[in-house]
């Protein structure tokens, strides 16, 4: 009896224990920035991927968070907030007539278009999650280039 009694503590006192012990993963802050806009019309659409092949995205299917932001004097910001650990690529959209898609001419888009860590986008430099994705391990700061075709 003693040793039944022994047991139930030990672990009753364990579950207790271990509901002041659970830890909440680490969450971080990635604030986006993009500068140099042609115009105030309309908003950034600001798409985060967080899985391989899933960019380019035209239709906006593939995103883990999509947000929207207003336009000042040429530049927009947005903070994505409480993104666990992991790796991370970013879209942006000068969407100027706000219909939350990329409106094209004959092939090419008609308004700014930017992904992470590109300059320019061109027949050999086509984006993809593989060059656009960054580690995010630490709150992070990042600017994106709109690129106007």
């Amino acid at each position: 009896m003693k040793v039944s009694i022994f047991i139930i503590l030990t672990v009753g006192l364990s579950f207790f224990l271990c509901s002041f012990s659970e830890s909440q993963a680490e969450t971080y802050s990635l604030t986006v920035r993009v500068e140099n806009l042609r115009n105030e019309k309309g908003v950034v659409q600001f798409a985060l991927y967080n899985k391989d092949g899933s960019i380019p995205d035209e239709d906006y299917k593939n995103y883990c968070r999509l947000e929207k932001a207003r336009i000042a004097n040429g530049k927009s910001e947005i903070i994505f907030k409480n993104l666990p650990k992991g790796k991370y690529a970013l879209n942006i959209l000068h969407d100027e007539n706000n219909n939350g898609k990329v409106d094209k001419g004959l092939l090419l888009p008609k308004e700014g278009i930017g992904f992470s860590n590109y300059q320019s986008i061109g027949l050999r430099n086509r984006p993809n999650f593989s060059k656009a994705s960054f580690e995010l391990k630490a709150d992070k700061r990042i600017n994106v280039k709109a690129i106007y075709m």
